[in-house]
């Protein structure tokens, strides 16, 4: 693997790419560039945890076996989504937490993140530590110095979850009172995708209230994402109407994004999400600096939509962790893409799919209004993607054809539209976006372009 991590740690088919050796290796090197050298008191300690792949059992084992042989004391806590360990890293204060995930990839990949003290996914620098030490022998602890490894899944599960609820219903301060439930009278329909949230996102909204149709969260370790959550909606738009709910919600596998459904079935992607609950913030004077973080993908339409109600937005490259670093050096409350990953800095430190969907449908209560009408405020002009796959992802910026055949189109489109060629950080493939003033003026700039990009590019 010439660069081990992409811009979502490391991911490949599991058993293949990403073998037990490698999760050991990888666990043994990342105790010692985020293991304190200063503590001076109590043990070393990390959290793992892990979407519902069946590969998932092995690498967790290989992953706490390098981590503890390096003198950690590892606490597996099962199934749950990579923003639980995000929390949970940062709450109880370990050095670090690692999920086992590959999010929304089929179920033969798997994938390893880290997080530093405090939440926070890894800066490239310790990628690049991690990856430079990976295999090299050093002198291991022995005797008392070597970690344990305990499971404890009841407990950080539940502790995640009374955190998610108290986003929308804080706890009142005497215990005799009962609980509010913000979204009482909402029916929604919870997309699981047999994923890492098949447990805790049906479980938060109804405690928050809601009267919840679940589908997709019977995971086998096999059906992650098969046909169903965030990348497959068709099942929740028809479940929507079928089930005469006012909206629904989608996940991916490791539940750090959220898609939407409104009460007729149609979908309500990031860019439309990002728009509620940016002005929800802004009435709300919550939303830092009246700026929303958005990447290269989020649509014009979205930035033409907030500009006219005042509110900024910052473009990143594409990747929850660069908008996360614009919303840390700028100070801002509020960021995401266009693929559903939403960074709410008041209640996390990561994309997290179950915190959007509460807050969204908090929203969509508050307001009085149905989704649908909250995300027609946010029009999308048409937009066209397509995915070349086996082409050499590197030369996408650099081949002379291909930027002949993109200034080409960009004068075609004029002010109407813009080209996005996006080489992909978790697989071999060059991502072609056009948006234009009409959907078959877009479809086929982004056909032409996307066969010279297969045609230029091939390996």
């Amino acid at each position: 693997m010439p660069q081990m991590f992409g811009t979502d740690g490391v991911r490949g088919l599991a058993n293949r790419d990403l073998d037990a050796q490698l999760a050991l290796d990888l666990g043994d090197a990342a105790v010692r560039v985020l293991g304190d050298e200063k503590k001076t008191e109590g043990r070393h300690r990390a959290l793992i945890g892990r979407d519902t792949r069946v590969s998932g059992d092995f690498l967790a084992a290989a992953l706490g076996a390098g981590m503890a042989a390096g003198g950690f004391d590892v606490i597996d806590v099962g199934i749950i989504p990579t923003p639980g360990i995000a929390y949970l890293t940062s709450v109880l204060n370990v050095e670090m937490g690692a999920v086992i995930s590959a999010s929304h990839n089929p179920m033969p990949d798997n994938g390893i993140k880290f997080f530093a003290r405090g939440g926070f996914k890894l800066p490239d620098a310790k990628e690049d530590e991690i990856e430079a030490i990976l295999g090299q022998d050093w002198e291991r602890p022995t005797g008392a110095g070597v970690g344990r490894i305990s499971h404890d899944t009841v407990t950080a599960t539940n502790l995640y979850i009374d955190h998610l609820v108290s986003a929308v219903a804080p706890q009142p301060a005497d215990a005799t009172e009962p609980a509010p439930q913000p979204l009482k009278g909402l029916r929604i329909v919870a997309d699981c995708a047999n994923g890492a949230t098949s447990v805790v996102a049906p479980e938060a909204l109804r405690r928050a209230g809601a009267d919840v149709v679940v589908i997709n969260a019977s995971p086998d370790g096999y059906n992650i994402n098969d046909h169903a959550g965030s990348t497959h909606p068709e099942q929740l738009q028809a479940m929507v109407k079928a089930s005469d709910a006012q909206m629904g919600v989608a996940f991916d596998g490791d539940a750090d994004r959220c898609l939407a459904v409104d009460e007729d079935g149609t979908l309500v992607n990031g860019d439309q999400i990002m728009g509620i609950l940016a002005r929800a913030y802004k009435r709300e004077n919550k939303l830092a600096h009246n700026t929303l973080v958005v990447t290269v993908m989020s649509n014009l339409g979205l930035k033409l939509a907030l500009k006219d109600m005042g509110i900024t937005t910052v473009q990143t490259n594409v990747g929850d962790r660069y908008v996360l670093e614009e919303m840390l050096r700028g100070g801002y409350t509020l960021g995401g893409e266009q693929s559903g990953h939403v960074i709410n800095r008041e209640f996390a430190t990561t994309g997290d799919g179950t915190l959007t969907a509460l807050r969204l449908s908090y929203e969509v209560m508050k307001s009085g209004k149905s989704l649908k009408e909250l995300a027609a405020d946010f029009p999308q002009l048409p937009q066209t993607l397509i995915n070349v796959p086996n082409v050499d992802k590197k030369a996408a910026t650099t081949n002379a054809a291909v930027q002949a055949a993109v200034e080409r189109e960009e004068k075609v489109l004029g002010d109407t539209g813009r080209v996005l060629l996006r080489p992909s950080g978790t697989e071999p493939l060059v991502r072609v976006m056009v948006e234009a003033a009409t959907q078959e003026q877009a479809d086929d700039v982004c056909k032409r372009l996307a066969q010279v990009v297969a045609d230029e590019l091939k390996i």
